[in-house]
């Protein structure tokens, strides 16, 4: 395990959580030299993850972190760049949504784990002569009219003028901020797992699949040697009630249920059951306390966006924060939040429509959309987040 450097005990912006939000963060206040302390609980980085899809606009921020280019160079080199997006009933194709045309320098949605997301921002992190300071799980977090005092686990404090929660959906900032997270969670729970299979469309599109039992969305992975290679796919999937831990027996089912021909499982590499909330914090911010990240907002997987909503968040706070401008951190970000929260919630109570008739009125009217070129890009725009600039 790699050592990290000691806690200090004074610092301007105390950053609680080093996932994709936090680090994003951490790169801009280490580019802007505002002094920082990025904290984690965790030992050391996670080896699984939800997240899988990077699109055009956060690889337009790893540009604006990193002008020469290395960092999004880097990240692509890891990942599948894919430019199209469609959208099935079951196998039936009804609707296709392609980013090669889009306004960037990025006309694609980048198929890369996590993990890898997180190894590209920490190495320019500690380029610019940062860290991560581990493990630290913050207890507490108290502020006054002068800064913020942060206590762990272990007793030890952090004095900061200003305290981030980048710590995920269960904030510990936000509930010291109390600041309500209005919204609620969806009736199903959704299951993801990366499995070795055949995939009749192929490596070269992202499908989100419509069906009564359910929405389902496959992607491709990069990774997977031998055999397995070209062969490694995102499963993600709504269930009614699914199993903690599902198993190869389960996901095979699933897929030849929902995508009858289409897909042949060999091999369960990882899997999970989680319940998604749709929720957006009520202010990003309480005096000395702020929020990014899935701190402040959380929504269906559908779409992929709440990553990059995330570091887009941390960017932008970052700059707030080196400007002294905090107001328009959360005038500018939180109604991208709200836009990206509708917008996943749409999509996934269209796909998974219970009803007969609703499902052929969509079945019918989606494809007679998907002809029109203003409705195929502005759907594009929506979910590569370019409107977002």
């Amino acid at each position: 395990m790699t050592s990290t450097p000691a806690l200090p005990s004074r610092t301007e912006v105390a950053i609680i959580g080093a996932g994709p939000t936090g680090l994003a963060l951490a790169v801009t206040l280490a580019g802007a030299g505002v002094d920082f302390v990025l904290l984690d609980r965790q030992a050391e980085g996670a080896n699984t993850s939800r997240a899988a899809v990077v699109h055009a606009r956060t690889l337009e921020v790893l540009d604006e972190l990193d002008p020469a280019g290395a960092l999004s160079a880097d990240l692509v080199a890891r990942g599948i760049p894919v430019s199209r997006f469609r959208i099935r009933d079951g196998a039936r194709p009804l609707a296709a949504v392609d980013f090669d045309g889009l306004p960037t320098a990025h006309p694609y949605a980048l198929m890369v784990p996590q993990y890898e997301t997180e190894a590209v921002l920490l190495s320019r992190l500690r380029a610019l002569g940062g860290d991560v300071h581990r493990p630290h799980e913050v207890a507490s977090v108290i502020q006054d009219a002068d800064g913020v005092t942060l206590t762990t686990t272990a007793g030890r404090t952090l004095r900061a003028a200003y305290a981030v929660g980048a710590d995920g959906m269960h904030s510990t900032v936000r509930a010291a901020a109390g600041i309500g997270f209005t919204g609620s969670a969806y009736d199903e729970s959704f299951v993801l797992a990366d499995v070795a299979m055949d995939w009749a469309p192929g490596p070269t599109e992202v499908s989100l699949a419509f069906g009564a039992a359910g929405l389902t969305v496959v992607a491709p992975l990069p990774g997977g040697g031998g055999a397995d290679a070209g062969r490694r796919y995102r499963i993600v999937a709504t269930v009614a009630e699914a199993p903690p831990s599902p198993d190869l027996r389960f996901v095979r089912a699933l897929l030849a249920e929902r995508l009858r021909g289409e897909a042949r499982v060999h091999d369960l590499v990882w899997s999970s059951r989680f319940r998604v909330h749709h929720r957006v914090a009520d202010r990003y911010r309480a005096g000395r306390l702020l929020l990014a990240g899935d701190a402040a907002h959380v929504h269906s997987p559908a779409g992929g966006q709440g990553m990059n909503t995330g570091i887009q968040d941390g960017h932008a706070l970052g700059r707030a924060l080196a400007a002294g401008d905090l107001d328009a951190y959360e005038a500018r970000r939180r109604p991208v939040a709200q836009r990206v929260v509708a917008l996943t919630d749409r999509m996934t109570r269209v796909a998974t429509a219970r009803g007969r008739t609703l499902r052929v009125l969509r079945n019918t009217l989606l494809p007679v959309l998907a002809r029109i070129p203003a409705v195929r890009n502005r759907l594009a725009r929506e979910l590569a987040e370019l409107d977002y600039r």
